[in-house]
């Protein structure tokens, strides 16, 4: 349905007509309006072409008024109404994006890519599912920020995942405040229904607020908390001195996110490949079904 914000801007279409009629006739002019194309038009007298030109260009005044009006009203099309879910979870992804983050130990085909990157992209197709849920996202690194409060707007959340930077949010990992952060917004939130899944690949050690704090802090409002760890166990680093195998997720904190799951009845997964992490998330489909309609 078509319908006009400012509706009373209809007032002003007759106004050229009005300033026509009320205006005094200018001795050397005819009644058009004071505009060398109309004294050419005048000067041409009774010829024909010139007479239609005349008309013409009228009507193509009037029609850039009535457009010029038409569109200071704000016409909108409001199509028919979207019943929104009665019941679903609260969701919060709380998504790590310190710079270890831009570790390039994720294979994907013949290429090696970064963690964020593979993140995205699962995490992406997650959100696409969540259908009825509530999501939210928080980014962190020295500090936690809260990127999309809880929202039914699915794609909007994933366009801002997609442009989340590496380093945006500092160069430590703050994974205290980032629970902390997730437990304000979701506390006063319906009760069985509130989840966080934070992902790290490192061990907390910047912020304001200890993990197992925060995590208590959490299970005495009643939030669950999964817990992901990404990261491979072994990557091929070659130097001077020949090709040598490292482990790049060595600052990986397992014990405190086992830890934090446990206190707060979530679970604690390890991603160690992209194929890890999709498995993760299809798990927690199970584990966090979608509140299906009766």
């Amino acid at each position: 349905m078509l319908t006009l914000i400012w509706p009373w801007l209809l007032a002003l279409l007759p106004l050229p007509w009005l300033y026509r009629w009320l205006r005094k006739p200018l001795a050397s002019q005819t009644a058009a309006l004071i505009a060398p194309v109309y004294t050419e038009l005048v000067d041409q007298g009774t010829n024909r072409t010139a007479g239609i030109k005349h008309w013409l260009s009228w009507l193509l005044l009037i029609f850039m008024w009535f457009s010029v009006v038409l569109a200071a009203t704000r016409p909108q099309w409001i199509g028919d109404p979207i019943t929104l879910p009665a019941s679903g979870r609260d969701l919060l992804l709380a998504v790590d994006i310190s710079p270890s983050m831009e570790e390039e130990d994720m294979q994907v085909g013949n290429a090696m890519v970064d963690r964020l990157a593979v993140v995205k992209t699962v995490v992406g197709d997650f959100v696409a599912r969540r259908n009825g849920d509530r999501l939210g996202l928080i980014l962190f690194g020295s500090s936690a920020y809260l990127q999309t409060p809880l929202t039914f707007d699915r794609k909007t959340l994933n366009t801002l995942l997609q442009e989340a930077l590496i380093g945006f949010a500092g160069k430590g990992t703050a994974i205290g405040d980032a629970i902390g952060l997730g437990v304000k917004r979701l506390k006063d939130r319906p009760e069985n229904a509130r989840v966080i899944i934070l992902l790290t690949d490192g061990v907390n050690n910047s912020g304001e607020v200890d993990p197992h704090k925060a995590a208590q802090l959490a299970a005495a409002y009643g939030v669950k908390i999964y817990t992901i760890g990404i990261g491979a166990d072994e990557v091929l680093r070659r130097s001077l001195f020949g090709t040598r195998r490292v482990n790049p997720s060595a600052d990986l904190d397992e014990e405190a996110l086992t830890d934090i799951a446990k206190l707060t009845g979530g679970q604690y997964f390890r991603a160690r490949n992209p194929e890890d992490l999709a498995r993760i998330y299809s798990v927690l489909d199970e584990l966090e079904p979608i509140a299906q309609d009766e």
